[in-house]
């Protein structure tokens, strides 16, 4: 997900492919491997995921609906997503057919700009996917950009935010008031939010990974208070302090990560649904 002024202490790394190793998937420090989809198949998480979600869980809401996928790599987790939730089979779309944006508009980040520019490059639907290239953790820049994304459809919110597989890399890089801080703007940003946490076995990898490298370790790994059971964790911090409630678990995927749904509590969603079913 995630460019922001960084002090001499939290430089960036360069993305790993701007390094060239592609032979050392443990530099990717920001959870940036430049061929994720190989070893995590967008299958195994969106065949978790029910036909008619969209449908069943805004009824009434006018389209296209805002979507915003949060770490999205070079995209191709996030177009299956999207062809899953329209019911469109593989092969259905081309550049030159919006048709599909008029029920859903998805907007995806990521840290890295060579990634981002992959996946534009290779986008189906370029009319109704946009990638840009955005630290999530840069509170200026990302207000000012979802804002204007958000304010070309007169809307203030999204109604549903994707974020897979990366609590994990916001948690070591940010610490534990990071991962509060980013749970919480999303929760504020949204109807329902899917979210993928990594378990607590993948923090261990990852700092490895770096460790074998020669690298130093993430700043934060040693001290982090919120550990163990990620999913009960993060279920936590979404209930009490975030005002969502946990809608469904909808199973995990084979590399052992579940999918959790969350709808926002917040009158403002709320009120948003209710004008919209008067209408």
């Amino acid at each position: 997900p995630r460019p922001r002024a960084r002090g001499p202490e939290e430089k960036m790394a360069a993305p790993m492919s701007e390094r060239s190793p592609a032979s050392e998937p443990g530099a990717a420090p920001y959870g940036n491997f430049p061929n994720y989809s190989r070893f995590h198949p967008p299958e195994g998480r969106v065949s978790l995921l029910p036909g008619g979600l969209l449908r069943s869980l805004f009824p009434a809401a006018s389209r296209p609906l805002l979507g915003l996928d949060v770490g999205c790599n070079s995209g191709e987790l996030s177009v299956a997503l999207y062809r899953h939730l329209l019911g469109l089979q593989e092969g259905e779309g081309s550049l030159d057919q919006p048709a599909a944006g008029k029920d859903l508009n998805l907007l995806c980040c990521d840290i890295d700009p060579v990634l981002i520019e992959r996946a534009q490059q290779c986008s189906p639907f370029p009319a109704s996917i946009s990638f840009a290239s955005l630290d999530i953790m840069d509170s200026s820049a990302r207000e000012s950009f979802l804002s204007s994304y958000l304010g070309r459809f007169g809307h203030s919110t999204f109604d549903i935010i994707f974020c897979m597989s990366v609590t994990m890399w916001i948690h070591l890089n940010h610490g534990d008031s990071g991962l509060m801080e980013f749970l919480s703007f999303l929760s504020s940003l949204c109807k329902y939010l899917l979210i993928e946490p990594q378990p607590w076995k993948c923090y261990r990898a990852a700092a490895r990974r770096l460790r074998k490298l020669g690298r130093n370790d993430f700043d934060h790994f040693r001290s982090l208070a919120i550990n163990g059971d990620m999913v009960e964790r993060i279920t936590q911090i979404l209930t009490k302090d975030c005002a969502m409630e946990l809608v469904c678990c909808f199973g995990s995927t084979s590399w052992d990560r579940s999918l959790l749904l969350f709808k926002s509590n917040s009158s403002n969603h709320e009120g948003r649904e209710s004008s919209e079913q008067e209408q």
